[in-house]
């Protein structure tokens, strides 16, 4: 008809169904059209101009939507579809109270009970009213017993409200009920994960996989139950299995790696670590597990060139710079440790280890106004901590302000006598100097 501008005369039926797929298919201009021809012919279909308000809450023309389903109560109040678009205006206006009233209306109506106390339970959940949002989406289940959907819903609010006990009884009754649900055995797994029951858990997915033996996502939270139980060999089998299922992901290979790590399989570990960062080259915790791993085996070259991927992929993360200065102090690379330190103060780590290691790294190339620089500025976050006074002290002496040596020595030795060792370790010449040895002696 639209090609050719020639009438042909469809059923409002047809229509209704053009309107549908082209709504479905996201085609809504075409889909507009359609409603146009159609209420050309069937000026009074109530379905065609539902199907027209629908488009138009579609558009945010909520005003003109919302005169038109007030003519169509008018003329069929019994029509639940038009307390539905009601309640989507409503919602789409964040007065959730009022959608769920006309919701309440059109289930007085309806003959399908489930669509509508699932939209009631999703209104309250943007409410965060969960247990009523619960109660509703189990309402659901009471109709339609495989409503799955529903059923994750349900298992949403317990989580929401830290309710795993809860949940557990609920999935067991449900279980009682239907036990060969495999989405029920899977919640009932998490669950009991989350408890940290894990021979529970164990069991539940391994239930789930014995009644879907494709079921991924069961195999896959199995895989990391295993994990939690040491049992690391089966752990990589299933996570296997998940790839032989589906397409790999970057997560199933690296917990494959963790796997063979702990196993002390370091070839196969780093083997998977790198199908990982293949799989996914921004996978920053594929790049973190390489240089680990390279660490642990004194390969800091390479770690050295793993944690430069992982800093390019997330550099506002502290612990990668920390990371980064690790491997550097090994290399004897100073000046990239100090800008590693620096960098993780200029992000807001002021953990204590941050400062006092710039500090020693900078003592260390005899720059020593700049630590002494660095260590006050931590006294202004860590007051009455011997490793800043001890290191104050030492420094103060080094540059020949003994009164000022003495005074944080002094502080030093009444917070924690024994560290004194430190100046020991870090400044013997100053240890050796009589003045410091009469001090600690005099205190002692």
């Amino acid at each position: 008809m639209l090609k050719t501008n020639n009438v042909y005369f469809f059923d409002s039926v047809e229509f209704e169904e053009i309107i549908h797929y082209y709504i479905d298919s996201g085609k809504n201009a075409l889909a507009k059209k359609a409603i146009n021809l159609g209420l050309k012919q069937h000026p009074n279909s109530i379905m065609l101009k539902l199907l027209q308000a629908e488009l138009l809450i579609f558009d945010n023309e909520l005003d003109k939507a919302s005169a038109l389903l007030k003519d169509l109560q008018a003329i069929e109040p019994t029509n639940e579809e038009i307390y539905v678009q009601q309640a989507s205006i409503y919602s789409k206006k964040d007065d959730h109270n009022n959608a769920i009233n006309s919701l309440k209306l059109a289930l007085s109506y309806t003959d399908d009970e489930a669509d509508i106390l699932s939209m009631i339970g999703m209104e309250y959940l943007f409410l965060d009213d969960f247990d009523k949002a619960r109660l509703n989406f189990a309402k659901c289940l009471e109709v339609d017993f495989e409503d799955y959907s529903s059923l994750y819903n349900v298992i949403y609010c317990f989580d929401m409200q830290n309710q795993h006990e809860e949940a557990v009884e609920y999935l067991n009754n449900y279980i009682d009920t239907d036990p060969y649900s495999e989405v029920a055995w899977h919640q009932l797994g998490r669950q009991y994960f989350i408890l940290d029951k894990f021979e529970e858990a164990y069991r539940a997915f391994d239930y789930a996989v014995l009644i879907d033996e494709y079921f991924v996502g069961a195999y896959l939270e199995k895989a990391k139950t295993l994990e939690q139980l040491n049992r690391f060999d089966e752990a990589i089998d299933n996570y296997k299995t998940t790839i032989e299922l589906d397409d790999p992901t970057s997560f199933a290979f690296l917990r494959i790696g963790e796997c063979y790590e702990k196993l002390n399989k370091l070839s196969l570990a780093i083997q998977y670590y790198q199908k990982a960062v293949h799989e996914d080259p921004l996978l920053d915790k594929g790049w973190i597990a390489i240089t680990n791993l390279n660490i642990k085996q004194k390969k800091y070259r390479k770690a050295l060139y793993n944690i430069n991927k992982a800093i390019e992929i997330d550099e506002e993360n502290t612990l990668y710079w920390r990371k980064y200065a690790e491997i550097n102090l090994k290399l004897n690379f100073f000046e990239e440790v100090i800008k590693a330190f620096q960098r993780c103060l200029m992000l807001q780590d002021y953990d204590l280890t941050i400062w006092v290691g710039l500090s020693d790294v900078l003592c260390f190339i005899g720059d020593y106004e700049d630590a002494l620089t660095n260590l006050l500025k931590a006294k202004a976050y860590f007051k009455d901590f011997a490793e800043i006074e001890y290191r104050l002290s030492a420094l103060y002496f080094k540059l020949k302000n003994a009164e000022k040596g003495t005074e944080h020595l002094l502080e030093g030795l009444a917070i924690d006598f024994e560290y004194n060792s430190i100046v020991k370790e870090l400044f013997p010449e100053v240890y050796q100097m009589n003045q410091v040895k009469d001090i600690i002696s005099n205190f002692k």
